[in-house]
């Protein structure tokens, strides 16, 4: 035994040789055929191919910060419970849209100039249910006096899907949504605007919605959208209400069947009302519109609409930082041809400059249930989450 184990040590052959067949043994005994199949091809990957598609809970606050959660962390909770916040702001700021959306899809980002710009979910900052997230602005390649105006999610880009642009000269631009299809880093003209003009709102419609136009003097007008026949993405777009005046454009909502039920209007002076949407009859595109709330020197102009429910809950935001948050429902329900009703006392001078619908509801305050929560999870609870 000895010498033949010196042998081998001996001869580089021979150790090769038991190798071999040592390696022979094991194929005849464990081997099977090939499953995996080689050819010759090569393929690019992207970062988003390898991201896990998953579902998001994105928040956009009204100062423009954005960020991202799994759906996991906001946890089914028994009805009637309190909810989860879902962004910690600033004091002066709050969650203006909440949203969930995968991993994968894109979110179309208007400004004022016309332009849109695209963002994938993957790529907005993640944080926890507490944080602010980052501004939005910090994420894109906006110019230097570009002013975020709507930010819409988007799964996918599909046939018989549109987006609808507004401008406060009252120019309406119908483009179907597959226009949008191929995302630029610099972004790419929503719509041709006119010098003087600027968007300030866009919509994703299905092509069978009402479209709900209000103005400053307090006029609206409401049509189908099949009305505005579709057009390129450079196009300027059609007359969506006739404009007397210094009278412009302030806000749009698009109407379906499932459509909150009453429309809010607010003007600057700090009044406003609330009105059953049936009385806003369906017109042709183009006039002159009905009255949505009377203007007066006491109201001062209509600064926006919103269309809301009675669970629904509104901001009033005024030039000198203040904020009323008041619950829809509160607000008594009257018609469309009247003055309104006081929304929020202001001081000599003061002005509403913004209306935004909450995507949390409130927290009652005092609540047990609500303050141990907020002792062990080291913060108190403002909002649902989703």
């Amino acid at each position: 035994m000895i010498q033949r184990l010196r042998e081998i040590l001996a001869s580089e052959e021979e150790i090769l040789k038991i190798i071999k067949g040592e390696l022979l043994e094991i194929r005849d005994r464990y081997g099977d055929g090939r499953r995996t199949e080689i050819i010759a091809m090569s393929a690019d990957l992207s970062i988003e191919d390898m991201i896990v598609e998953e579902d998001m809970v994105v928040t956009v606050s009204h100062g423009g910060y954005i960020k991202r959660n799994a759906v996991s962390l906001y946890r089914a909770q028994r009805r009637g419970g309190k909810g989860k916040t879902g962004m910690r702001p600033k004091e002066e700021d709050f969650v203006e849209r909440l949203f969930i959306a995968s991993t994968h899809s894109y979110i179309l980002v208007f400004t004022d100039l016309g332009r849109v710009y695209w963002l994938k979910v993957h790529e907005i900052p993640q944080g926890g249910r507490a944080a602010r997230g980052k501004a939005i602005v910090n994420l894109l390649n906006l110019q230097s006096d570009e002013k975020v105006m709507t930010v819409l999610p988007v799964k996918e880009f599909v046939e018989g899907k549109y987006i609808i642009t507004v401008t406060s000269r009252g120019t309406v631009k119908k483009t179907e949504l597959m226009a949008y299809a191929n995302p630029r880093q610099g972004g790419i003209i929503a719509l041709t605007i006119d010098e003087g003009d600027r968007l300030i709102a866009a919509r994703l419609t299905d092509g069978d919605m009402d479209i709900l136009l209000a103005s400053s003097n307090g006029k609206s007008i409401r049509f189908p959208e099949t009305d505005v026949r579709p057009t390129g993405r450079t196009t300027r777009g059609v007359r969506g209400m006739m404009l007397e005046g210094d009278d412009q454009l302030i806000g749009m909502e698009v109407v379906t069947d499932s459509t909150a039920a009453t429309l809010v209007s607010v003007t600057v002076n700090g009044y406003g009302k609330r009105t059953q949407l049936d009385e806003y009859r369906v017109q042709s595109r183009g006039g002159k519109g009905i009255i949505t709330i009377k203007t007066s020197e006491r109201n001062g102009k209509v600064v926006d609409i919103k269309l809301v429910d009675d669970e629904s809950d509104l901001m009033f935001i005024t030039d000198r930082g203040k904020v009323l948050r008041t619950r829809v429902g509160a607000l008594s329900i009257i018609g469309r041809n009247t003055q309104g009703v006081r929304l929020m006392v202001l001081e000599v001078d003061e002005r509403v400059v913004a209306v935004a619908k909450l995507a949390e509801k409130e927290d009652d305050e005092g609540d047990p249930e609500a303050e141990e929560a907020a002792a062990e999870g080291g913060t108190a609870s403002s909002g649902e989450g989703s």
